[in-house]
């Protein structure tokens, strides 16, 4: 049989295969050694407020463009720092560089102390005392808030219940609304065949192991595939420490907040009352229909965990009259996170806030 590669490509082909294979043999013994994983959460900042275990961390710029300050809010099961991994690979260098004041709310990891912190403690109590802080000290009339996934769910209910609060825009991401698209856990808390009261442990809240495990249930294969391709560019260091920082983010879940927890499974697994868009809460319903202020919902119609489904409603619930919504073909994560949300996705995150905040040397002093 006549040969079909040239002798020279044929040699280099060898030659590429021979180094990519030590190169795996290098990263991998690296990798299961945790031996150079990457350093995340580096942008410099400075803690500006906290209260108990939460804490309102405020990114150092310089070169300032934007006067409205930008606060994000994060969810409770997971850790904020999801919003700042890695030098270029994050959503606050990214936000800091087009000249916003970024602020970003750590709720810290929640033990007993933190078991009976309801959904009032943080939407009529936590977020509203961090807006007017970010306010009070930046001397700027309003700000711009920002809430992905569980951290919009507050955030909406925040603004929705408080609408004294100077919040000039409200942007939120991933945000489960309605939960009959939600996935199995939802669907068993609906039917009756999980008490949220039964997944509460000794401490009174929630056990990482649990929420983690919930999330694997909505994509069994989640593990194996990335192991799959794990091994398929281990040879490529830029990959290697790609997958070892988002393992890591994304295996590091803390406790939920038990009383918080038991609220969430009956008011939106059972009862389903985002959809519906009036919550009960703090003795009053808060409707989502008294959200006035300009609005962005952003989805990723790749989300697993968070169907573009679940929240599409959104527009229609907020009483809005600047209602915009931004579909990208991502994932949970990969709407913040990698070369794609970086380069195409966060730059029009950016826009729409720019549109909505006030230039520096223009902002009303408070």
């Amino acid at each position: 049989m006549p040969l079909t590669v040239a002798p020279d490509e044929l040699v280099a082909r060898i030659r590429r295969d021979t180094e990519r294979n030590l190169l795996r043999m290098r990263n991998g013994l690296k990798h299961v050694a945790g031996v150079g994983t990457p350093e995340l959460s580096r942008t410099p900042k400075e803690t500006v407020w906290s209260s108990e275990k939460v804490e309102l961390w405020r990114y150092h710029n310089d070169h300032k463009t934007v006067a409205t300050p930008l606060v994000l809010v994060h969810s409770l099961v997971s850790r904020s720092y999801v919003f700042d991994l890695v030098p270029g690979n994050s959503f606050v260098e990214t936000m800091r560089d087009r000249g916003f004041d970024v602020f970003l709310v750590d709720w810290g990891v929640p033990d007993e102390l933190e078991a009976g912190n309801t959904l009032e403690t943080y939407t009529d109590g936590y977020l509203p005392e961090i807006v007017d802080q970010v306010a009070s000290i930046t001397g700027q009339p309003d700000v711009n808030v920002f809430g992905y996934c569980f951290g919009g769910v507050l955030s909406l209910l925040a603004v929705a219940g408080n609408p004294h609060l100077p919040v000039r825009s409200l942007a939120v991401q991933a945000v489960p609304v309605d939960y009959d698209h939600m996935g199995p856990m939802a669907s068993m808390m609906q039917e009756g065949r999980v008490d949220p009261t039964q997944l509460v442990d000794a401490t009174g809240n929630v056990p990482a192991e649990v929420m983690l495990n919930s999330f694997r249930v909505l994509k069994p294969t989640g593990d194996l595939t990335g192991y799959v391709n794990l091994w398929q560019n281990l040879w490529n260091d830029d990959f290697v420490a790609a997958h070892q920082t988002m393992t890591q983010w994304s295996r590091d879940h803390i406790p939920f907040p038990g009383a918080a927890f038991v609220q969430t499974g009956q008011l939106f697994g059972r009862d389903n009352t985002m959809a519906a868009g009036r919550v009960p809460l703090g003795g009053r319903l808060v409707d989502l229909a008294d959200i006035t202020v300009p609005f962005l919902n952003i989805m990723g119609e790749k989300d697993h965990i968070v169907p573009p489904e679940a929240s599409e409603a959104l527009g229609d619930l907020v009483g809005s009259d600047d209602v915009e919504e931004l579909r990208f073909p991502a994932g949970h994560v990969g709407l913040i996170v990698g070369r794609t949300a970086q380069r195409s996705y966060i730059p029009q995150m950016a826009d729409w806030l720019e549109r909505h905040s006030e230039p520096l040397g223009r902002g009303r002093r408070r």
